[in-house]
Order: structure tokens, then sequence, then C-alpha cells
């Protein structure tokens, strides 16, 4: 299997050129807080020849994986398998309490995608699984088992912006009581049943129901609420963090980080503002970065892609 052929990086060069003038630093360390299949640490690792990894998943299939992709760079590689919530212990278990550049590339990683069995993808006939770290936690068979129709609705509407999610809740309580929900097929063809014939054609209606459970299953929200203030929290003076989103609801909580920390707290009518009310980080880009035409024809899976990046300007007061 060559990994180059079956999973190509997105928005690569560009993470490069925004963690660069962090990463040519003597001694420089990274953190991939999502590391998949390696492919953006491999070349990170190429270009900055002094730099070293921490690594970070929650998949154990996909650090076996990079960790062999990673193998030739040796002892400039650590690998940890946590969810990224757990990156300051994860960077502390090496030793460190700061490092220079961090990349979040979120969302569900190529291999979990083209593997069937893991249950991620509605076009394909699987067990509904959908955790990423398979090691622990409920599936997504459980959630449609268990939940009530209320808590259904709840996270159909939350996490994928359903506006047929009491409908689609109702027809899951229902046909969960003929028949445990267990396998993909069965619950797109609830689904399908459900929806009204207009609607229908105006995108696949397993797909926001599938992007909920995914994101309840992984508490994916929740735990990015903490990780990103907390990889900022890493960075030192020039330290570098780029965070690549792949739905809104990512890209907003990010958004909101930013946001935060690249604004003054000088309270308002104050003459001038003290040192320790500036601006603790800058943006790096105006806004999302998407992805462009030659990108997309290159990886289609970099078409949603949303980028924002920051610049530690100073330490905190």
């Amino acid at each position: 299997m060559n990994l180059r052929d079956i999973h190509t990086p997105v928005l690569l060069e560009r993470c490069v050129e925004l963690l660069a003038p962090a990463l040519e630093r003597e001694g420089a360390v990274f953190v991939d807080a999502t590391l998949g299949m390696g492919g953006h640490s491999e070349a990170l690792l190429e270009r900055f020849p002094q730099a070293r990894l921490i690594g970070l998943d929650r998949d154990q299939d996909a650090l076996r994986i990079a960790g062999e992709r990673l193998a030739p760079f040796g002892d400039r590689v650590t690998l940890v398998h946590t969810v990224y919530d757990g990156i300051v212990e994860a960077v502390s278990s090496t030793g460190l309490h700061h490092v220079d550049g961090i990349l979040f590339d979120l969302g569900v990683s190529s291999l979990q995608l083209d593997v069937a069995d893991r249950g991620f993808a509605y076009a394909q006939d699987a067990p509904l699984d959908m955790r990423m770290d398979q090691s622990a936690g409920t599936t997504a068979a459980d959630v449609l088992a268990t939940y009530s129709e209320g808590q259904l609705r709840r996270i159909f509407e939350r996490y994928g912006e359903e506006k047929l999610a009491g409908r689609y809740a109702r027809a899951i309580i229902q046909a969960r009581g003929e028949a445990p929900i267990e396998r993909s097929g069965r619950l797109v063809d609830i689904l399908q049943k459900a929806t009204p014939a207009a609607v229908s054609k105006q995108g696949h209606p397993a797909k926001r129901v599938f992007q909920a459970l995914r994101i309840e299953v992984n508490r994916e929200l929740s735990v990015l609420e903490d990780a990103i203030p907390a990889a900022m929290s890493l960075l030192p003076v020039g330290g570098r963090i780029v965070v690549m989103s792949y739905q809104s609801l990512e890209d907003r909580l990010v958004k909101r980080v930013f946001a935060d920390a690249v604004a003054s707290t000088a309270p308002k009518g104050l003459p001038v503002e003290l040192p320790e009310h500036a601006p603790r980080f800058r943006l790096l880009v105006k806004g999302a970065e998407l992805a462009d035409e030659a990108e997309i024809a290159r990886n289609p899976r970099a078409t949603p892609v949303r980028l924002r990046a920051a610049e530690r300007l100073r330490e905190p007061v």
C-alpha cells in the first residue's frame, strides 16, 4: 500500500508555508494534533530537518500506519495515543512545556472514510460504529438504540443543522421498535423513507444525520472547544497554529477562540493600552482561507476546507 497514492494531504504547501517561520528555529518542535496517516507531518519533517514531531491521534490504526510512514525519521518522532484535548499532557510527557508549531486537520481522516467497516460513510453498508478510537466509547448504534426521540432530535439539529431532525428522530424510534438499527444501510433506508420527495432532491438525506452521529459519538465539538485554547497556551512568542475545519460548526468555534486571542482586553475609555491588555496573538490569514480550484481538482476532499492560522505576539502577563 502506497500511502502517497491513497492519501493526499489537504492544503499541504500552504500549511508548510504558514508554519515555516516557527519551524526554522534551531531545535523546533511541532505537534500534529490530528496525525492521521502522517502526510502533513512527513512533509514538515522533510522540509525542516532540525524539527521534531509530537504526533497525536485517538485512532490506533492511524498511529500504526503513520508510525510506519515516519519510521525513517527515527527519534525525531514521538507518537501519542490521545484525543487532541490531551495536547498539554502529551507534550508534558515528552519533558517539554512549549512547542513552536501546531497543526489541526479536523474531521474524519481518509483512513476512517475509506475503511467501510468503520461505519462513517453513508454510501457503504457497514456496522454503525463511527468511533475514531475503536478501543473505547459508545458507538453510533448505541446512540440510536438508547437515545430518546428528544435527544436524537437535539443532536441532529445541533450537530447536523438538519431541518428534518424531528421527523428523522421519530422515524428512528419507530424503526428500532421493530428491530435494532445496527448497520448504515438500514439507517439510510429509514432516513430515505422519512424524507419528502421534494427535499430528497436537495442532497442525500443521510449526510447531516451521519455527521451529527459522528460528532456525538466522538464528542468532537466539546473536545475541540477545550483543545484549541490548550494548544495555544503551549506556543511561545513567534509560535504558530494552523487549523483546518471541514464543517461550519468547527469553523465557527475556531473563529471565536481566535477572535478572543487577537482582541485587546483594555477597558473602554482607557487613554493608553497597557501591555497586559495588548492582543496575545495575530491572525496570519484574513478570515477563513479556502482551497483553490487547482487544489480541489487534485484532492476533492479539500472542497469544504476552511483554514485559519495565528501567531503568538506576547506571553501572558
